[in-house]
């Protein structure tokens, strides 16, 4: 075998390079620099994925009350639901899909579908009627096509060995972050075209402030998908970094091994899926309820709620990509397993700050109030007034906790420094949580073909985008923070008990038969 030489970890945050390791691996220069390329790659597709959902979230509520005045905020709802629901239901087909062909072929399908989608959306104002309906349908084919999201993860995982993959994961959740942060920047930049733009007749589009970051992100992926033509190549090993032979791989070679024997710790899996599934839904509670709860505790007015809250979600993505590359240091010295319990245990910590103390109460919103019932407002209603100017019915809107919310007159306030300090630590523990649920996810499940796997894991976290909302926005409105709050307590602890039941069982394949030490 031709160049022949010594592969090792030294994996700076997107520059994976040769190094020492606690074994020798044999590998070819070439074998690795095209390994590499393609992980790199599929770090682009994640990152462009990202940016294709967030990219329109600030203005997703505006454009479709514009193009459709019978929208209304329970619709709106299934709007942002539809996009959870296309991908939790497409990542285990893609998933699938991905063990028996090559990976580009989900891939490239997957990405084309988002294309689609996003070329659908540009055109939702053209029907004469309905046109809601067709933004639903345009934001679940994005759902849909970002499933690939289980196809990148199982190669990833496939492509590296154990002293690769964390570092490899890392990377991934990090362009995953990133482009969750840029999406909403990129919109911005697109605001001074305005809702009129301008109109191509020809092809009847309308390029405004709306349709042009989709334009964009269709662009982008069709780029992306040149890229994955041109440039990815089917790559497997196992954990020890040999590569390994494959119904994917599109040339065979006399140096491939075959993927090593071992059945899966079921107990493992399933106990990594209800792990990972806490930590979205734990998120997404916090996602949803910072805007109501900090219009309610501090009186911020609706703008001032789009402002700062926009501030704190940007600064939790920075902390995010901060803690992703820690963890990849961290990890090599106290091991993933550790640093997942710990990150369970900041956010416990994290959420139990946020309990209401003391004999200070918010500000009490009087105005409107017509009688002491229970409103039938929706949750959704109060969440959308973030898009609404404050004064868009030509008076200012009042502020502080909302008098039919019976328990604002008991409930104690929030205080800001209770409120910054559990926004720092579940900005810490939420990533450490999901990042060391797909490492061990991934190691788990061994060198095997992991697309349905890494499918089901995808789903559970969709599901957990789904389900989280509801459950906060029920328990919040009826009961208050503190109910709400201590509800999330107690879920984590549940979580951090479960933990310690499987801990023994969350090692690697390799490890569990003895092949690798640990």
């Amino acid at each position: 075998m031709a160049g022949l030489r010594i592969e090792g970890e030294q994996e700076p945050l997107l520059g994976d390079t040769p190094g020492s390791r606690e074994w020798d691996i044999l590998e070819t220069e070439e074998h690795y620099k095209s390994r590499w390329r393609s992980i790199r790659i599929l770090y682009l597709t994640m990152f462009l994925s990202s940016v294709g959902f967030s990219i329109v979230m600030l203005s997703i509520w505006p454009y479709l009350q514009k193009i459709d005045q019978t929208a209304d905020t329970r619709f709106l709802g299934w709007v942002i639901a539809s996009y959870s629901l296309g991908q939790m239901v497409a990542s285990p087909i893609f998933g699938l899909w991905s063990n028996y062909r090559p990976r580009k072929e989900p891939l490239i399908v997957s990405i084309f579908i988002s294309v689609a989608a996003n070329c659908l959306y540009a055109y939702v104002h053209i029907p004469a009627s309905h046109n809601k309906y067709y933004m639903l349908v345009a934001r679940g084919l994005l759902g849909i096509g970002a499933g690939n999201v289980a196809v990148v993860r199982s190669y990833t995982a496939g492509a590296t060995s154990l002293q690769e993959r964390t570092s490899s994961m890392a990377n991934i959740s990090m362009c995953q972050a990133l482009g969750f942060i840029l999406g909403p920047v990129f919109q911005t930049c697109f605001a001074f075209i305005g809702e009129k733009g301008v109109t191509w007749d020809v092809i009847k589009l309308r390029i405004n402030m709306y349709t042009t970051p989709v334009l964009l992100s269709a662009f982008l992926g069709i780029l992306n998908i040149i890229l994955i033509l041109a440039i990815l190549r089917e790559h497997r090993v196992d954990d020890s970094g040999r590569q390994c032979k494959n119904i994917n791989f599109e040339e065979a070679s006399s140096d491939e091994m075959q993927v090593p024997q071992g059945n899966i710790d079921q107990v493992a899996v399933v106990a990594i899926n209800v792990l990972f599934f806490v930590a979205l839904f734990i998120f997404a509670v916090f996602e949803t309820i910072i805007a109501p709860l900090t219009m309610d505790m501090y009186a911020w007015t609706q703008e001032q709620a789009v402002l700062y809250n926009g501030i704190i979600l940007a600064a939790l993505g920075v902390e995010a990509v901060v803690i992703f590359v820690g963890v990849k240091l961290l990890s090599k010295k106290i091991g993933e397993r550790a640093i997942l319990l710990g990150g369970l245990i900041i956010v416990w910590v994290g959420f139990f700050i946020l309990l209401p103390w003391g004999n200070q109460f918010p500000r009490i919103q009087w105005e409107d109030l017509h009688n002491n019932s229970i409103p039938n407002t929706t949750f959704g209603e109060i969440i959308i007034g973030l898009w609404k100017s404050p004064m868009e019915d030509g008076n200012e809107r009042p502020t502080g906790c909302w008098i039919e919310q019976a328990w604002c007159l008991y409930t104690p306030v929030i205080h800001l420094a209770q409120f910054l300090t559990s926004v720092v630590l579940i900005g810490v523990g939420y990533p450490v949580c999901n990042l060391m649920s797909y490492t061990l996810y991934s190691k788990v499940l061994g060198p095997k073909p992991q697309g349905v796997y890494m499918g089901w894991l995808t789903a559970s976290g969709s599901g957990a985008r789904i389900l989280g909302p509801v459950f906060i926005s029920q328990v919040y409105a009826h009961w208050g923070p503190r109910w709400a709050f201590s509800l999330v307590c107690g879920i984590v602890v549940l979580t951090i008990t479960l933990l310690r039941v499987v801990y023994r069982r969350l090692i690697a394949l390799s490890v569990r038969y003895g092949r690798i030490q640990e």
